[in-house]
C-alpha cells in the first residue's frame, strides 16, 4: 500500500471531527472502515484506553487495515457490513454503548480505481460491482437475468433516470444477442441508447446513474443503511454522536426523515400550550446539513455530491 493511499483523507473529515469531538477514553464505531481516513482521525484524538471498531464488507479493506494499523490495539477490524454493528460489539470486549458513530456511504477510492471491482465504467473490467467479491450475486448475474421490469425499476428509482424504460430495452436486446460481461460493454449499449440531443444535455456521462443503480441493488445499499440506522437506540450512550455522509438523494432523504422523527418524536399534541423547553427530547440535531466547500470540491470532484447530517442521544 503506498504512502500517498494512506494519506488520503475521505470526505468531510474536519466537519465529522468537529461533530463527534472524540475523548480520550471514547469507544466509536466506523462503519464503513474503507482504507481509515475517519478511524485514523478517531485514533488521534484517543488515549490509550479509547477504542475505535471499525466495520467494513470489503476484505480488501480489511486486509489493509491490518497491513497499516496492525499494532494499534486499540483499533478491532471486523469484516462485517455496519448493519451488523449489535453482533459485532457484543462479541468484543467493549461497551454495549458507544460514544460516537460514522458512516461514509460512499464507495472507496480504491473500489473505483480497481477496474477488476467493475464499479467504474471508466475502466473496462468485469461486470461485478459487489462490495464483497466472495458472496452474493455479480453484476453480470443481475443484468444478464433480471426481469426487464424489475431492471427498468432500479434504474428509475435507484438511479433516478428519466430514460430507465429506454435504457432497459436497450439491454435486453442486448443480452439476447450476447452476455453483457464487462463494463464497458454495458456502457456502450447505454450509451448508444440515449438519444444524441439528451447525451448533449448531460454533463455527467451517460452511464453514470445506470451503475450507480445497479451497484446499490447488488449490494442492498439502501436496505442495509436502514438497518444500521435502527441500531442508533440501542448502541449510543446518552451523549452520543451518530454522523453519516451520503452521496445520494435517497440515502441522504432517508437519514434526514430518520433523524427528524428521533428529533421531533415527542411533539407536544396540537393546541397544548407547552414551550418547547418543556418537552423532554431525547435526541438534538448537531448538524442538520453539511456541505462541502467549493476548495474540497475543487481538490477532489468526488466530494461534489457529500451530504453530511449529524446527531446527538441526550
Amino acid at each position: 500500500m503506498s504512502a500517498e493511499e494512506y494519506q488520503h483523507e475521505p470526505v468531510l473529515i474536519d466537519e465529522v471531527m468537529d461533530c463527534l469531538q472524540p475523548h480520550h477514553a471514547g469507544v466509536y464505531v466506523d462503519g464503513t472502515f474503507g482504507r481509515g481516513g475517519y478511524a485514523r482521525r478517531i485514533l488521534s484524538a484517543l488515549g490509550n484506553d479509547g477504542r475505535v471498531i471499525a466495520l467494513d464488507v470489503d476484505p480488501d479493506a480489511i486486509a489493509y487495515g491490518e497491513q497499516v494499523f496492525g499494532n494499534d490495539s486499540r483499533l478491532f477490524l471486523r469484516h462485517a457490513n455496519y448493519g451488523r454493528i449489535v453482533e459485532e460489539l457484543k462479541g468484543l470486549s467493549v461497551p454495549d454503548r458507544v460514544n460516537g458513530m460514522v458512516f461514509d456511504l460512499g464507495v472507496s477510492s480504491p473500489q473505483f480505481d480497481d477496474a477488476a471491482r467493475g464499479f467504474s465504467f471508466r475502466r473496462d473490467g468485469p461486470l461485478d460491482m459487489r462490495m464483497n467479491p466472495h458472496a452474493g450475486q455479480s453484476a453480470a448475474d443481475w443484468v444478464n437475468t433480471v426481469e426487464p421490469a424489475e431492471m427498468m425499476r432500479v434504474i428509475s428509482r435507484l438511479g433516478e433516470e428519466k430514460l430507465a424504460g429506454l435504457i432497459t430495452r436497450a439491454i435486453v436486446r442486448a443480452r439476447e444477442q450476447d452476455a453483457v460481461m464487462t463494463t464497458g460493454q454495458l456502457a456502450d449499449i447505454v450509451c448508444q441508447a440515449f438519444p444524441e440531443r439528451e447525451r448533449r444535455k448531460r454533463r455527467i456521462h451517460p452511464a453514470t446513474k445506470v451503475f450507480q443503480a445497479i451497484r446499490m441493488r447488488i449490494n442492498d445499499e439502501l436496505g442495509q443503511l436502514e438497518q444500521a440506522l435502527s441500531t442508533v437506540p440501542e448502541v449510543l450512550m446518552a451523549g452520543g454522536v451518530l454522523v453519516v455522509v451520503s452521496f445520494h438523494s435517497l440515502e441522504d432523504r432517508m437519514v434526514k426523515h430518520f433523524f427528524r422523527d428521533l428529533v421531533e418524536d415527542d411533539k407536544a399534541p396540537v393546541g397544548l400550550p407547552l414551550r418547547d423547553s418543556q418537552l423532554s427530547r431525547n435526541y438534538e440535531y448537531v448538524a442538520k446539513l453539511i456541505r462541502p466547500s467549493d476548495e474540497e470540491v475543487e481538490k477532489n470532484a468526488r466530494a461534489r455530491s457529500a451530504r453530511l447530517r449529524a446527531i446527538r442521544k441526550i
